[in-house]
């Protein structure tokens, strides 16, 4: 299986090392908007070599892991220069807009949007290793409009690398994600900024921070250009959430306000089985 992967950091790397791991004859070539990337990816073992898009109408499976915001335009331009029978496959974390953009698209039967449940908050070539998929959910979205063999080897591809599958519509998809994960990230960003601004001596936050802190942040750390894009895509979905995220800390603060020591407990307990959906 000849396999293109455009963008070869974590998600779109650790694709392809899972591929040449599951499916030893598997060849990767790779394409990234940074040149660094492209030769890391080469020094890793993660491709073989750059490709062209020129080069599209050789490969059988194409793998669109590039920002959420570019995945459209990238599928369309993939979709004009791939082999009829090729598969294009994207991972992208929103899904609505995508699907939109591409559902009146000529070779739409030959494309498959698809989202793994799976990262770290780490980014490009050398955060990618071949395990990451093991034991994650792929999501999968509108399937129906996919050619019948083409989504069957997708999902021989997926269970292969030992992912389970889940189907949803495109607007759950961005409903659900934006609630467990968009979400987490936004919290998890604006914590950070939140400390920065009011500690002003960076040691002590070092020093002082313990584990729950790190913990929480942690997200933080992931790549600022993938996250915009995300949440600029997902903008409704995102503002939902927040709206909702907000009245809860309103009402926390009210509490702490009062002194209403009670009404706080309640509050926490409300929220504690959380570990139990969770665990």
């Amino acid at each position: 299986m000849k396999v293109c992967s455009i963008g070869v950091g974590l998600i779109g790397g650790s694709m392809a090392l899972a591929l040449k791991k599951h499916f030893p004859k598997t060849i990767v070539h790779g394409l990234d908007a940074s040149k660094a990337h492209v030769e890391k990816a080469i020094a890793l073992g993660i491709i073989e070599s750059e490709a062209k898009f020129s080069d599209l109408s050789n490969f059988d499976l194409v793998i669109i892991s590039v920002p959420v915001d570019a995945i459209a335009s990238t599928a369309q331009k993939v979709l004009a220069n791939i082999h009829e029978n090729a598969l294009v496959v994207d991972m992208g974390s929103t899904k609505a807009k995508i699907c939109e953009e591409l559902a009146n698209h000529p070779k739409r039967n030959q494309f498959l949007p698809a989202h793994p449940i799976a990262g770290t908050e780490f980014s490009g070539p050398s955060a990618s290793f071949a395990d990451l998929f093991e034991g994650a959910r792929m999501i999968i979205c509108e399937p129906e409009a996919t050619r019948l063999d083409l989504r069957k080897k997708a999902y021989q591809y997926f269970q292969q690398l030992g992912m389970e599958l889940q189907f949803m519509t495109p607007k759950a998809h961005d409903q659900h994600l934006a609630y467990v994960s968009h979400l987490s990230h936004v919290s998890s960003f604006m914590l950070g900024k939140t400390v920065l601004d009011l500690e002003s001596n960076e040691k002590e936050i070092f020093r002082l921070a313990g584990s729950g802190f790190a913990s929480t942040v942690r997200l933080a750390k992931s790549n600022p250009t993938t996250w915009s894009a995300i949440f600029s895509e997902n903008k409704e979905e995102v503002l939902t959430s927040l709206r909702a995220y907000q009245k809860n800390l309103s009402l926390f603060e009210e509490v702490i306000k009062n002194n209403d020591v009670e009404g706080l407990k309640q509050l926490l307990e409300s929220t504690s089985r959380i570990k139990e959906i969770i665990i």
